[in-house]
């Protein structure tokens, strides 16, 4: 039976939404249905499902579990909500908070704890809120590691104006701010690119007497690079030694991609040779920077060399860096080279990453191999490696970037075959690949899709899909879309900022 596969989504509630901001907890379980599928033979269609909570994984037959099928104590409820959020298995411990409560009883204190913290490093920071105000309802009175895990799960999704609101709440309630919190916010407002932001924390941090550490720096660095400000970031090393802080591995990495950023990569090798001269091994954030800024440079000679290098210190390739040397050697048309460093990572025992990336050169074009999508997977198979979330993603982003957007869907498709679940990185990806094939209709509908499913779109959602507009040259959309994203309750970064004003550029001088 031959199915056609077409990308449409739509969206199938089991269940009512959660409420956000209420005290009762109404839990849903989505069944996204991302493609429907026909039947040439008959016309029906199929819907096929992406992700579907696992029911074959029924609650009595988990090993936390009582093994006698007996209904369990509220005792080892609590033991087993908090053991599955352990292991990171946050859908069943929601399944028995709700078994929980419906016996008329709650989580005690520690399980809140957990669950909270669960939830919040997963996204699913609404479920989070409404049992952090159950719990605040209940009477318990949660520790300022929660109040940070929250704090810390609405900045990843972007949700600023949420976040400065449970700030204020937090100083109402009394509960100070400690290191974790103000590094939190720091992280957020640096990738952000709020520079005023960032000097506001900074301050009160010294007013409270929190003695800024490397971490601090280093983040203060970055935001300096981002700014252009490459100059006050090296000068803010001196400040650090004056102070004797020693420069650690986060420090010197930030410093070299700075220097790598404007240009000054013969500063950025020094700076390399000095902290390998402290005995501060560099990590695989120091090997990315220096081979993405000297990819970038056009100075492949020294990018392999380096490559080579990391690789005789033990550490795996990045995709990203190995993407990028790929399509530099090959717009040069040098496949040799590239099937020359392959085979020296399959010498060094790399060949489950060699076998990888060899499979995606040949997507690039070299012999024209892999265009499906599904051949790939099934070339995977046939060299003994099992397909993981992180290579469905490295393999979609590659289709995505040659805007090959049925095999991006298709990859999608794939992964959810594999029961590996659906998130908005991969969704992101999808948008970005009818973006680069000028198909910004069908990157509006999957961004649609995200809303319409309860997924909280980020800040790279709105970029992507500003992006897909302006590359459609429909720039009257692009302040739309970016105020949108601003009464969502995402903060734009930079990019956003950078293409709101050329969409307002062009759209004065059209007028």
């Amino acid at each position: 039976m031959k199915f056609t596969w077409a990308c449409t989504m739509r969206l199938s509630w089991l269940a009512p939404p959660l409420t956000h901001g209420s005290c009762s907890l109404n839990r849903s379980h989505l069944k996204l249905l991302c493609c429907s599928r026909t039947d040439n033979n008959n016309n029906r269609v199929k819907q096929v499902a992406i992700p579907e909570f696992n029911k074959k994984n029924a609650i009595c037959k988990h090993p936390f579990e009582s093994n006698s099928g007996e209904e369990l104590s509220t005792e080892l409820h609590n033991k087993t909500i908090q053991e599955y959020c352990k292991i990171g298995d946050v859908d069943n411990a929601m399944k028995l908070v709700a078994q929980l409560e419906a016996m008329g009883f709650h989580p005690n204190s520690i399980s809140y704890g957990f669950l909270i913290d669960s939830l919040g490093s997963v996204g699913r920071t609404l479920e989070a809120d409404v049992l952090f105000q159950e719990m605040m309802y209940l009477g318990f009175k949660p520790r300022i590691r929660l109040f940070n895990a929250l704090l810390k799960g609405f900045l990843k999704k972007g949700l600023l104006g949420l976040a400065v609101k449970f700030l204020v709440e937090m100083d109402r309630m009394g509960v100070c701010k400690n290191q974790e919190t103000y590094e939190i916010l720091l992280d957020y407002y640096v990738s952000a690119g709020r520079l005023e932001d960032t000097w506001m924390v900074v301050n009160e941090m010294k007013t409270n007497g929190i003695q800024l550490s490397s971490f601090v720096y280093g983040k203060v660095i970055r935001l300096y690079r981002d700014n252009g400000m490459w100059k006050k970031a090296i000068g803010l090393v001196e400040e650090i030694r004056e102070k004797g802080i020693s420069l650690d591995r986060q420090i010197y990495n930030s410093i070299i991609d700075t220097f790598g950023k404007y240009g000054e990569l013969g500063e950025a090798l020094e700076v390399f040779e000095k902290m390998k001269q402290e005995s501060i091994v560099p990590d695989i954030t120091t090997w990315n920077s220096l081979i993405r800024w000297h990819c970038k440079a056009g100075d492949l000679t020294k990018a392999l060399q380096l490559f080579t290098e990391m690789q005789e210190q033990g550490l795996y390739p990045d995709p990203k860096i190995l993407m990028s040397l790929i399509s530099r050697l090959g717009e040069l048309g040098k496949w040799d080279v590239i099937k020359k460093n392959f085979e020296n990572m399959k010498c060094r025992g790399r060949q489950e990453v060699g076998a990888i990336y060899a499979m995606l050169v040949d997507i690039y074009g070299q012999y024209g191999r892999f265009q499906d999508a599904e051949d790939f997977i099934t070339a995977l198979k046939s060299e003994g490696f099992l397909p993981s979330a992180s290579m469905f993603c490295v393999l979609a982003n590659a289709y995505a970037q040659q805007g090959f957007c049925e095999q991006t869907v298709k990859v999608l498709q794939l992964m959810e075959a594999e029961g590996i679940e659906l998130n908005i990185i991969m969704l992101n990806v999808l948008i970005n690949a009818f973006g680069i094939a000028g198909r910004h209709e069908e990157a509006l509908s999957i961004y649609q899709h995200i809303r319409e499913s309860g997924i909280s779109p980020d800040v790279v959602t709105y970029s992507t899909l500003m992006k897909a507009f302006i590359r459609a040259k429909k720039f009257d959309k692009v302040p739309e879309i970016y105020k949108e994203m601003e009464s969502y309750g995402c903060t734009p970064d930079r990019k956003a900022r950078q293409m709101l004003q050329t969409a307002l550029m062009v759209l004065e001088r059209r007028h």
